[in-house]
């Protein structure tokens, strides 16, 4: 097994569902996550709010 160099540390919120924040350590500001287009409609869901969904956040990071 290889060394450990990293350790991620993350505070996860649910505000108003499906509205969540996370804060990574390190970093002030908060990743903000909802739902959005198909994703509220397979859900059923209006949100207040159109937001990125942990998906988007993902395949952001991935793709790069």
């Amino acid at each position: 097994m290889g060394e450990l160099i990293h350790t991620s540390k993350i505070k996860l919120y649910q505000d108003r569902p499906p509205e969540r924040r996370a804060y990574v350590e390190q970093f002030g500001d908060p990743i903000t996550f909802g739902v959005h287009g198909g994703v509220k409609s397979f859900y059923g869901v209006e949100p207040e709010r159109d937001l990125p969904t942990t998906l988007d956040h993902m395949i952001a990071a991935v793709g790069g």
